[in-house]
């Protein structure tokens, strides 16, 4: 049985820290458009929009009932099959895509969840006032929904960092797929692994501390 080679995983963490800013790139920028996403969702079946409602049940249903790998298969390797035009979008801007359509729609009923429990006496106050349902959900009530919704929001940042790992799936090099191709040539696959598994969890607390201490300043912003 191999001894674990210390010394083969301090020499193998720069390499990894190298593709950390792939890894942090893709979940920031699929967070930014799963949010835009959400927000939009979230209105459509708050203001119950004929067809559009429909629409973005299906949506969410499918998007949550699916495993996010058969996700990312589909839209990378199966689409362009269909559509020609696919075939330019590469495995990151695929797996970009595939995470932010898979996590618009739980961040969708996050965000939902957050307006409906906004008090009826907000948007009575805001007919009473003039305001059509769009000017009231974007001046009064997304507002307060998103103190409410800004841990849980956080939370599938959280979960979207660790997905990203799937992205090697695809043929991207980040750290899971650099973890790979390290240990594939150096055959210490449990060093290569652990190690990878080290970084996503130091990276992974972090923003635990982070979402703790958003939780306590919202816990007090609603208490005033």
């Amino acid at each position: 049985m191999k001894a674990l080679d210390l010394d083969y995983m301090l020499g193998l963490v720069p390499v990894l820290l190298r593709y950390l800013p792939l890894t942090l790139g893709m979940a920031v920028g699929a967070m930014v458009m799963a949010l835009v996403l959400a927000v939009i969702l979230a209105m459509v079946r708050v203001l119950r929009v004929p067809l559009l409602d429909q629409l973005v049940q299906g949506f969410v249903s499918f998007f949550r009932g699916t495993p996010l790998l058969v996700q990312l298969f589909l839209f990378y390797y199966g689409l362009p099959q269909i559509v020609p035009a696919f075939t330019a979008i590469n495995g990151i801007q695929a797996a970009v895509a595939g995470l932010t359509l898979h996590f618009s729609a739980y961040m969708a009923e996050s965000i939902r969840a957050a307006i409906l429990g906004v008090d009826r006496s907000q948007w009575e106050a805001t007919q009473a006032v003039g305001m059509t349902q769009v000017q009231a959900m974007r001046r009064i009530i997304l507002p307060q929904a998103a103190r409410v919704a800004a841990p849980t929001l956080l939370n599938y940042f959280i979960d979207m960092i660790k997905s990203t790992s799937l992205a090697f799936t695809l043929g991207v090099t980040e750290m899971m797929g650099a973890a790979q191709k390290e240990a594939a040539s150096s055959f210490r696959y449990f060093e290569a692994y652990l190690l990878v598994a080290i970084i996503y969890w130091i990276v992974v607390e972090l923003l635990s501390v982070l979402q703790r201490r958003l939780e306590v300043r919202m816990s007090r912003a609603i208490a005033r």
